[in-house]
């Protein structure tokens, strides 16, 4: 693996980590301070996300998996950090962010069907 790969593969790690700790404080932080659906939101993404950029940046290999993580880790970033702003400041961080990160997110998750298609097909030839 060349210096550039490795150095996004630990951004991958990084991002994955701290996408899974806000999950967990989300979850916590829900748990503890009522009905939130801004927090229960963000618990479920972060934790349903964290993993999947652990495993992309563990075992992602090829350019369209990479597109993924990078597109699941600045989309989940995104809308968890809008629905936070939400939740305690009262505004989003930017008009049109949640959808922005979400759609970041559906095209991540569509890279991961794109790479998969892809590799049944150059193992049928």
């Amino acid at each position: 693996m060349d210096a550039k790969n490795e150095t996004g593969v630990r951004v991958l790690l990084i991002a994955a980590g701290l996408i899974g700790i806000s999950g967990v404080m989300a979850a916590a932080a829900a748990s503890h301070a009522g009905e939130s659906r801004n927090l229960a939101a963000i618990a479920a993404i972060c934790l349903s996300h964290g993993p999947a950029l652990l495993a992309l940046g563990l075992l992602g290999q090829g350019r369209v998996l990479q597109s993924a993580g990078w597109l699941l880790a600045g989309g989940t970033l995104v809308f968890a950090a809008d629905l936070g702003v939400r939740e305690w400041i009262g505004h989003g961080v930017f008009p049109g962010a949640a959808p922005l990160g979400g759609m970041a997110m559906i095209l991540g998750w569509i890279c991961i069907s794109l790479a998969g298609a892809q590799r049944i097909r150059l193992a049928s030839k």
